[in-house]
């Protein structure tokens, strides 16, 4: 079975299974990658993104946007908005079941972890200084990059899309994610977010709802303005 909104669903689902994965990998107390370091998760999330683009395309989605932010840029760009609510509705719920199997995955280390900030953060973003200006800022840049770039990708497509993709998400998480972990994906960070506040984690904490806001808008802001500047290359 295959469709458009099984695509977008299943791909970042797979997208945020493999990306926060990486991360429950290198934070939670037990686990065999602990303490791996920040080149760890940003190549993992390198990959996650790959793969979930190879996962959604074969499920059913050729665009396999598996962000809010490109299906709106891609909108912006052409001014057909008909697929993008079906495609944010299909990232969000892939993002929310994504987050359920981190949890089912690493089931036992969460009551081994007691730090609840390091349990939050394998699920959703935390800013490294916590700067309303700033951390909306870090999002809207780094997301603008990333639809710029993504928009001039497909003028030198020769089938290794997935990858080039891959490059760049890995890019802007070594360079640019320190700030605020680099949401750049409205759904990468909402949709684990409601799992985590849903889900009976061991010792979870509370889910920082007051900046949940920050890796949404910044990133959605920055797909506009991303979505205007490669509507007029």
């Amino acid at each position: 079975m295959q469709s458009q909104f099984l695509g977008e669903l299943v791909g970042t689902m797979v997208l945020i299974y493999l990306g926060n994965g990486v991360v429950a990998n290198v934070l939670l107390k037990g686990s065999k990658g602990e303490n791996g370091g920040w080149i760890v998760i940003t190549a993992g999330w390198a990959f996650a993104v790959t793969i979930g683009i190879f996962v959604s395309t074969a499920f059913g989605s050729p665009d396999a946007h598996l962000n809010p932010a490109v299906t709106i840029a891609m909108a912006v760009k052409s001014g057909d908005w008909s697929n993008a609510p079906m495609y944010i509705l299909a990232q969000m719920l892939g993002a929310i079941l994504g987050g359920t199997l981190v949890w089912l995955h690493y089931l036992p280390h969460w009551k081994l972890t007691s730090d609840e900030g390091l349990k939050l953060a394998c699920f959703c973003n935390a800013p490294a200084v916590r700067s309303t200006t700033a951390n909306f800022l870090a999002e809207f840049m780094a997301t603008a990059l990333l639809i710029v770039v993504l928009g001039a990708l497909p003028s030198v497509e020769n089938g290794l899309g997935p990858f080039k993709v891959g490059i760049l998400v890995w890019a802007i998480g070594l360079s640019l994610g320190g700030s605020t972990g680099y949401a750049i994906n409205p759904a990468r960070d909402l949709g684990p977010r409601i799992a985590h506040a849903i889900l009976p984690i061991s010792g979870k904490g509370n889910s920082d709802w007051s900046y949940s806001w920050i890796p949404v808008a910044g990133p959605i802001a920055g797909a506009i303005v991303g979505g205007l500047i490669i509507s007029m290359l």
